[in-house]
C-alpha cells in the first residue's frame, strides 16, 4: 500500500511539474528594426512560455559569416536565421532550408508584398518569411536643400544630386552634403555600387558570364561616386555603412543619404533624430538611361533544415512576421515604426499612411525594382544589389575592398577597376562559368 502510494504521488509531481523549455537559438543583424524585436519579445515569451529565446546579435558581415559557415558545415548552432535576399533562393536550392508553406492561413502568406515574396520562393515554396523589406532612396535635409536655393525633384538625376551636395557641403559647421556607403563588402559598398552601376549601365557581367569592369561604364560610375565623396563626403568614408552613416545624418552631419528606405524611420523620429522635422524624401536617382539606383532587398527569417527544433520555430517566425506583430509594435512604439516593405495590407492601413510620410516612395520604390532586368543591357543573373550565384559573395567581398581602396586613395579608380576584372574572371573561370579567359 505504502509503495502505490508513492508510485501515486511521483507520478502525480511529475504531470504537476512544468515541462522543461525549449530554447530557440536566434542569429539576427544589429539592425534597429531587430533590436526592437528583442526588445518586444517578451509578448512572445508571454504566449509560449514553453520556449525560450536565445539571441546572438552581430554585425552585418559578421552575421553573414557566421550564419554561412554554421549552415554548409551543418553545424547546428542556429535555429532561426535572420538572413537576405541573396541567400534564400541559393539555400533552399541546397536544401539547407524548411520550407514555409504551412503557417497556416491565419498567417496570410498572399499579403506579402509580391515583390519580396517573389524573391523568399524556390519551386512555389516559400522558404523565409521577410522582417522587413527596403528598396533605396534619397532622404534628404529640406531645410539645408532650401537655404542652397534649390528643389528637391521627386525623382532627381545624378547630375542633380552632385550640384545639391555640392552646394549643401559646409565643412566649417561639420555638415557634408551627402553620405553614401563605404565600408567595404557586398552587402554594405557594394550593394549601393552595383544599384548606383545600373543606371549607368554597367553590369557585373555580360551574357555569357564575362565580367565587366573593364567597360567604361564601371569608369564612369566608379569616378563619379570617387569624386562627389571628396568633394561632399564625410572624412573616412571607407569605414561607414549603414549604421555610421544613419548617426551622421541623424546628427545633422549630412545633407543627403542616399540608402535603404527602411532608414525613414529613424531619421524621421525626434526621439532619436536631430533632423527629423527637417527630413524630405525622393527617389532614388537616374541617369537619363531608363534604370533608377535603387536596390531590393529583405531580412527575412528562415529556419535551417538541420534543427530539431522546427515547430518552436516556425511558432517564433509566426510572432515575429504576422500582421499582429505590426499592431504591436505600433502601441509601443507607433505606427511609423512598423517594420516597413513586407505587407500589401500595411500600406493599406490608414494609420499608417497618415504616420509614415514615406510609406508612399517606399512602396514606389520597391515595386520599380526589377531584379529580372536589373541593368540597362541584358544579363545572365537574377538581383538588383547583387548577382544570384553562389560565388558572388565572395568575389562581391573583394571587389568591394578594391573599391573601398579607391575611396581611400590608396590605389587609382583604374587600379581598382582592374583588380576587379583579374579576381571576377578568375573566380568566374575557377567555378566554370567561362571557359576561357581570353
Amino acid at each position: 500500500m505504502t509503495m502505490r502510494i508513492l508510485l501515486a504521488s511521483l507520478i502525480t509531481a511529475a504531470v504537476a511539474s512544468p515541462s522543461i523549455a525549449e530554447t530557440l537559438t536566434i542569429a539576427t543583424v544589429n539592425n534597429g528594426d531587430m533590436i526592437r524585436m528583442q526588445k518586444l519579445s517578451a509578448d512572445f515569451s508571454k504566449k509560449h512560455p514553453d520556449i525560450k529565446l536565445n539571441w546572438v546579435t552581430l554585425e552585418e558581415a559578421d552575421l553573414r559569416q557566421q550564419v554561412t559557415i554554421d549552415i554548409a558545415t551543418k553545424g547546428g548552432k542556429f535555429d532561426v536565421l535572420t538572413i537576405g535576399t541573396y541567400e534564400v533562393p541559393i539555400w533552399a536550392s541546397e536544401g539547407w532550408l524548411l520550407p514555409l508553406d504551412d503557417l497556416g492561413s491565419e498567417y496570410d502568406a498572399e499579403d506579402i508584398l509580391p515583390a519580396i515574396r517573389n524573391g523568399l520562393t524556390h519551386k512555389q515554396s516559400l522558404f523565409a518569411v521577410p522582417f522587413y523589406g527596403e528598396s533605396s532612396m534619397v532622404m534628404y535635409r529640406q531645410d539645408l536643400m532650401a537655404k542652397a536655393g534649390l528643389s528637391m525633384p521627386s525623382a532627381p538625376t545624378w547630375k542633380f544630386i552632385e550640384e545639391a551636395a555640392v552646394k549643401m557641403t559646409d565643412r566649417a559647421n561639420g555638415v557634408n552634403g551627402i553620405c553614401l556607403r563605404g565600408k567595404a563588402g557586398w552587402g554594405e559598398n557594394m550593394a549601393f555600387l552595383t544599384a548606383t552601376a545600373n543606371s549607368f549601365g554597367a553590369r557585373w557581367f555580360d551574357e555569357k558570364w564575362q565580367p565587366q569592369f573593364d567597360h567604361p561604364t564601371w569608369k564612369q560610375t566608379l569616378n563619379f561616386y570617387v569624386d562627389l565623396m571628396k568633394k561632399a563626403g564625410p572624412a573616412a568614408p571607407e569605414k561607414n555603412g549603414f549604421n555610421e552613416n544613419l548617426s551622421l545624418f541623424q546628427n545633422g552631419k549630412c545633407g543627403m543619404w542616399i540608402d535603404a528606405t527602411v532608414a525613414a524611420s529613424f531619421v524621421s523620429d525626434p526621439k532619436s533624430s536631430k533632423v527629423a522635422d527637417d527630413v524630405g524624401f525622393a527617389l532614388a536617382p537616374d541617369n537619363g538611361l531608363g534604370r533608377r539606383g535603387n536596390w531590393l532587398w529583405a531580412w527575412n527569417l528562415a529556419i535551417p533544415a538541420g534543427t530539431a527544433k522546427s515547430a518552436s520555430a516556425k511558432a517564433f517566425l509566426k510572432w515575429a512576421t504576422d500582421k499582429q506583430y505590426g499592431h504591436l509594435v505600433a502601441k509601443t512604439d507607433g505606427w511609423a515604426n512598423v517594420p516597413p516593405g513586407t505587407r500589401t495590407s500595411l500600406y493599406e492601413n490608414k494609420d499608417y499612411q497618415v504616420a509614415a510620410p514615406f510609406a508612399k516612395m517606399t512602396l514606389e520604390s520597391i515595386n520599380a525594382a526589377d531584379p529580372v532586368k536589373p541593368s540597362v543591357d541584358p544579363v545572365p543573373y537574377v538581383g538588383v544589389q547583387f548577382v544570384a550565384i553562389p560565388e558572388f559573395q565572395a568575389i562581391g567581398d573583394e571587389v568591394g575592398r578594391q573599391f573601398a581602396k579607391a575611396l581611400e586613395g590608396s590605389v587609382s579608380v583604374d587600379e581598382a577597376l582592374t583588380a576587379a576584372q583579374v579576381v571576377s574572371k578568375r573566380e568566374m573561370l575557377k567555378a566554370d562559368y567561362i571557359k576561357t579567359s581570353f
